[in-house]
């Protein structure tokens, strides 16, 4: 295992479900500066889309439908407009996976160590504000193409400067994996990747994996890279051996969920 002088950073996806409101005044955010023009040109292609693009085109932006679309539209404009409302990102996240984790309970150097890709921002702290805004990874914005392909070179560029000298715990979907080259990523820092899956089957866990997830960056964040070895929650153990670290569920309806964790770098 590396050194436990080493900082800790883990690569946490945003959730859906978000906090309303906020406040006017936003303090500088750690990738501000060097993900400005970026940002700026996922800005310009909203926009677009928001003036002249189809509703059905919108709606399958934003991924969302009656109430929330609304509300998903506005809050585009608001941000595109320049009159967003601001929240830290762990008080705008409020799914189950950030639930789980409880950064309401944390100091903000620990939320520091969480890093965040999202379609709009390309990617925040955990401590950093951001608006309330939908805009999938996986979805493609004109004239930009896909978003997780658009921000790769980006992030990619950004993180390895920002995490020289860390060990990253990536807990990422595809989804927002994609966003970032982390086999290039990896060979700058050492990384462990974490695999959510059904054992024996070649399918990823469902809703419940993301509640462990929560747990699981918790426990790495307050005790370290320990919490690899010894992670155990409602059942929830690990099981290690030579090849590949695991942390089994219990047993329901004849299927082990496990959640399996392949080191790199």
């Amino acid at each position: 295992m590396w050194s436990v002088s080493r900082r800790l950073v883990l690569l946490l996806p945003p959730s859906e479900s978000k906090e309303p409101g906020g406040t006017r005044s936003v303090k500088t955010g750690t990738f501000d500066l060097a993900l400005d023009a970026p940002r700026r040109e996922v800005v310009t292609a909203l926009v677009s889309l928001l003036e002249s693009g189809r509703a059905s085109d919108i709606e399958e932006m934003l991924g969302v439908h009656g109430a929330l679309l609304e509300r998903a539209i506005e809050s585009s404009w608001a941000a595109v407009e320049q009159r967003a409302r601001y929240l830290p990102a762990w008080r705008r996240y409020n799914g189950v996976v950030w639930g789980h984790l409880d950064p309401a309970t944390m100091s903000a150097a620990h939320r520091r160590r969480i890093l965040v890709p999202s379609g709009l921002y390309g990617i925040t702290t955990a401590q950093d504000n951001i608006g309330d805004y939908r805009m999938k990874m996986n979805v493609a914005l004109a004239p930009l193409g896909s978003l997780a392909t658009y921000w790769r070179r980006h992030l990619t560029t950004v993180l390895v400067q920002h995490l020289a000298g860390a060990v990253v715990v990536n807990l990422l979907p595809k989804e927002h994996g994609g966003a970032i080259d982390l086999d290039h990523l990896s060979k700058s820092c050492p990384m462990i990747t974490v695999r959510f899956v059904v054992e024996g089957e070649a399918v990823v866990a469902g809703h419940e994996a993301k509640a462990v997830k929560g747990i699981l960056a918790r426990q790495l964040l307050l005790n370290g890279l320990g919490a690899l070895e010894t992670f155990s929650w409602q059942g929830w153990r690990t099981d290690q051996n030579a090849e590949v670290s695991r942390v089994v569920a219990p047993r329901r309806k004849a299927r082990d969920v496990v959640v399996a964790f392949d080191g790199l770098g």
